[in-house]
């Protein structure tokens, strides 16, 4: 075999070498939600290619101004990936934003065929490695707060068991409620979920749900327009 017919040849199996690589690798998450007292925080670590691509977002503050006003949210994001993101973003949760995002929800029900079978079948094959939720809390009364426990029990355990329906928990949930008998209200808690994807799966579900938009008349279209769109009037027409 001649130099010029090598060189190719080794080129193109390192390539696919490296893409069986990457398509066997896993998309690695790690949520946290944790509230102590008036200071909320939630945070995403999202991970891929072995950690070539990161992303960080967290939501370092959570303020409710009211029925009308809704909660005001500020995002920070940052990551390493082709494009380095470093931003921070304040946003206003209130009953016109929801509104937006119900009928956003709807339109990209109507422009892809089987969305929710597909959501479905996609959250089947993530995996749930760990998944902590602890809370600490007093009524301010100690019979009511003995009461709360077993209320706050059963609840933790019926959205594990909800979660546990939709995606692969390789590990049993570890659940703890503590009540702390003293005189004034407090509350605390803490939830850690981490998981994984693959990548292979994850390009593979890409290509469904295109397929699945594209058997809707212009749903490529309608989403074009969905994933454009920043700031969407709610009084805006169908």
């Amino acid at each position: 075999m001649t130099l010029w017919l090598a060189i190719p040849l080794a080129l193109l199996l390192l390539v696919i070498v490296l893409l069986l690589v990457i398509l066997t690798s896993y998309i690695h998450f790690h949520f946290r939600l944790c509230r102590l007292g008036t200071d909320d925080r939630i945070e995403l670590d999202i991970k891929a290619v072995f950690g070539l691509v990161k992303f960080h977002y967290e939501l370092p503050a959570l303020v409710f101004q009211g029925m009308e006003k809704g909660i005001k949210v500020k995002l920070e994001e940052s990551g390493i990936a082709p494009v380095r993101t470093d931003k921070d973003e304040d946003e206003q949760i209130d009953k016109e934003l929801v509104t937006v995002w119900l009928r956003n929800i709807r339109k990209a029900l109507k422009a892809t065929y089987g969305l929710k079978k597909w959501l479905a079948s996609t959250l089947s094959h993530l995996q749930i490695t760990k998944f902590d939720w602890s809370t600490d809390f007093s009524l301010g009364d100690a019979a009511g707060t003995a009461t709360a426990v077993g209320a706050l029990w059963g609840m933790k355990w019926t959205l594990a068991g909800w979660i546990s329906s939709l995606v692969r928990l390789k590990k049993a949930p570890k659940l703890f409620v503590a009540p702390v008998f003293r005189d004034d209200l407090c509350f605390s808690t803490e939830a850690v979920i981490v998981g994984k994807l693959s990548m292979g799966f994850t390009l593979f579900a890409g290509l469904v749900l295109l397929r699945r938009i594209s058997k809707v008349e212009g749903g490529l279209r309608r989403w074009k327009e969905l994933l454009i769109r920043k700031s969407p009037s709610p009084r805006e027409e169908e």
